[in-house]
């Protein structure tokens, strides 16, 4: 169980304690601050970029990969001690991040290498230091000390909250319990999967894995309803009062900073600008998706009046919350043929990531090599090596823990461990993350079946993989995904294109039985059914980034009232009464605040790349490695502006958006 050449760090966490992890918390945090305050010791006059701003992105770089090894426990370890400790030694992390963010003494330095040293730096130095005053500016390092002492504790304890809302997902465990005949309809795989509880009935978690076949599948309106009610009652007694003094610190800090609201604070830092320009935005795609949405309910309602019909159920002639993706699959099934049941047998987990590495490593110039007996937190965890294919360069590693577990991370997310960037010494650090997963787990007799969703999901996930591997920016600070978030996205999204593609998809797929491939009237199907229900599902994410944007555009908010009045108001979908879905709404405490529009204006520029320069083409090498040269590996050392124009070779437009929802451009 080595550690592989370039790993900075063994990521065997099976014997991790929560003293260790404490102890090495308060190592790391006094050798970083040793170095903080030697940079800050500089003679004013004597600071440069190499003996100041350097060191800065040396002593990030350091908290980041040093430090991850000490939060990442807590989204991964089976032991709860070892979590709860982990999740400590974050708090503590970032404070001391905080407190280096704040230092005056420092920012002043870097005005001063600002205003004498530029001369001589690159254009990526250059933008570094610019960044870092930004930065220093919207810690409010030019306003007064005692201002600054105030910014600093609500930043600590903004921090903790965010922490704390994160950690209260993670630890949740809700469970029902249900018969057989309260569950038909769920494949008998899944099924079979389920733990019998004491009284006999079959246990269910409102993890993805569970929650997502259920609201799908069973026949049993109260079954989906008591199911959808428990998720958006998740952490709701914990998490909602966090969410509403985070969202009171985020606007007190924004007033301080002289920013009308929170999402003016945010906004001006990203491709959007300000909230007006978000709000047009959500506002117009709202209009325009109306009149599909509309169409499609008419549709679902029909086919629940036939089925109340068919089997003596009263139907109270609407739609409830329960019913939404009940009727969308049916939809596929239906009008397009497509049964989600039947098309998962051609996607067995093996096959799968076979395809898609294959698939990564055509497109992109990369290769992947298992790493044997990998120093690893689970049993469950494969970790992979990635050179490029011209040139045999070691790039990185990536860690797959795909399946879920008690107290694990619940959704999908890539954990960056370790980011690429240049050595004082000149040498080049390698970048390694972490791709977390909660997809089901194989059987005795079966391997893991995966829906097409789940496939999608998979490989827009690896996309951020990919973008954090083939990052080439020399400064830490700009490494792989760390760009605007609404952009952050866009090229993940991009890439979710080659799940709907003829090729790529025989490369993922067989059937887990037969190996036979899927039938090409089937596949047909499957293309056909991508504008399925576009309008609905589009509409649910303008109502999540409105109520995001709603609630960070006030100086308080009731979360529960405030959801379901612009879930109903855009959705037309009533929030069930004694819930509130903010509350496990993990973008909300994660680093998406104000901000979950990225997703959607993220697609304007994913769908315009795909269509400009892959349509057609999907498996051309030479049109791959362009993407990773200009789009991910330039990571944020380029304005993401700029790098859509050099690769689209105009400025990009929401045209191919448009279309792929079905609407006029």
């Amino acid at each position: 169980m080595a550690v592989p050449a370039g790993v900075l760090v063994n990521w065997d966490l099976t014997k991790c304690t929560p003293s260790q992890l404490e102890e090495d918390t308060v190592k790391l945090l006094a050798e970083l601050q040793q170095r903080i305050d030697n940079i800050g010791a500089i003679p004013l006059q004597q600071a440069t970029y190499h003996n100041v701003v350097q060191p800065l992105d040396a002593l990030n770089r350091d908290l980041r990969t040093n430090g991850a090894i000490l939060d990442m426990p807590q989204h991964c370890v089976e032991d709860k001690l070892v979590r709860d400790a982990s999740s400590k030694a974050e708090e503590k992390m970032e404070e001391f991040d905080v407190a280096v963010n704040m230092r005056a003494d420092v920012f002043e330095r870097i005005l001063h290498v600002q205003e004498t040293g530029m001369d001589e730096l690159g254009a990526e130095q250059k933008r570094f230091v610019n960044k870092l005053i930004v930065k220093g500016k919207r810690y409010g390092l030019h306003l007064s000390s005692d201002v600054q002492q105030q910014i600093k504790e609500l930043k600590t304890k903004e921090s903790k909250l965010a922490i704390k809302f994160s950690s209260n997902l993670n630890e949740d465990d809700t469970k029902l319990y249900f018969t057989k005949e309260q569950l038909v309809g769920l494949p008998h795989d899944i099924m079979n999967e389920l733990c019998v509880g004491s009284d006999g009935k079959l246990e269910v978690t409102i993890k993805y894995n569970h929650l997502f076949p259920v609201m799908k599948n069973c026949t049993n309106p109260e079954t989906r309803k008591a199911m959808v009610t428990a998720a958006n009652r998740k952490c709701m007694k914990e998490n909602t009062p966090i969410l509403e003094e985070l969202i009171e610190l985020r606007h007190l800090l924004a007033t301080i900073l002289c920013f009308p609201t929170h999402a003016a604070f945010i906004l001006d830092d990203r491709m959007a600008k300000t909230p007006d320009t978000v709000a047009t935005f959500l506002t117009d795609l709202q209009g325009k998706l109306g009149e599909l949405v509309e169409q499609e309910k008419a549709v679902m309602l029909a086919y629940k009046e036939e089925e109340c019909k068919e089997s003596g159920l009263e139907c109270n002639g609407e739609l409830d919350l329960w019913d939404m993706r009940y009727y969308m699959d049916m939809v596929e099934k239906k009008k397009y043929a497509v049964d989600h049941n039947v098309l998962r047998e051609y996607f067995p987990m093996p096959r799968v990531l076979t395809g898609m590495f294959d698939v990564y490593q055509q497109l992109l110039s990369v290769k992947f090599d298992k790493v044997d007996n990998p120093p690893v937190w689970h049993k469950d965890v494969l970790m992979y090596k990635v050179n490029d294919t011209d040139s045999g360069e070691l790039m990185g590693y990536f860690f797959l823990d795909l399946h879920p577990r008690a107290g694990k991370y619940s959704h999908a997310a890539v954990f960056g461990l370790q980011q690429h960037c240049k050595l004082e010494d000149a040498s080049t650090q390698v970048a390694v993350c972490a791709m977390l997963c909660n997809f089901s787990m194989p059987t005795a007799d079966k391997p893991a079946l995966l829906e097409h969703s789940e496939v999608e999901t998979l490989f827009h996930e690896f996309g951020h993989v990919m973008h954090h591997i083939c990052s080439r920016a020399e400064v830490a600070l700009f490494s792989g995904t760390s760009v605007s978030r609404d952009f952050i996205e866009a090229p993940s999204q991009m890439l979710e294109n080659w799940v709907w593609e003829k090729e790529p998809l025989a490369l993922m797929s067989e059937h887990y039985k037969s190996k036979e491939p899927i039938p090409d009237e089937l596949l047909l199907k499957l293309a056909a059914s991508r504008a399925a229900n576009a309008g609905m599902v589009n509409m649910r994410q303008v109502a999540l980034s409105s109520f995001d944007q709603a609630i960070h555009t006030q100086q308080s908010a009731d979360t529960a009232s405030e959801y379901a009045r612009i879930h109903k108001q855009i959705t037309g979908f009533a929030a069930i009464p004694d819930t509130n879905m903010p509350a496990s709404f993990g973008h909300l405490g994660g680093g998406y605040d104000a901000q979950y529009y990225g997703y959607l204006w993220s697609e304007v520029f994913s769908m315009d790349m795909f269509e400009t320069r892959f349509s057609g083409k999907v498996m051309d090498g030479k049109v791959g490695r362009e993407y990773r040269d200009i789009i991910l590996a330039r990571g944020n050392s380029i304005d993401a502006k700029d790098i859509l124009v050099q690769f689209l070779g105009r400025e990009p437009n929401n045209k191919a958006f448009l279309r792929s929802k079905g609407l006029k451009c």
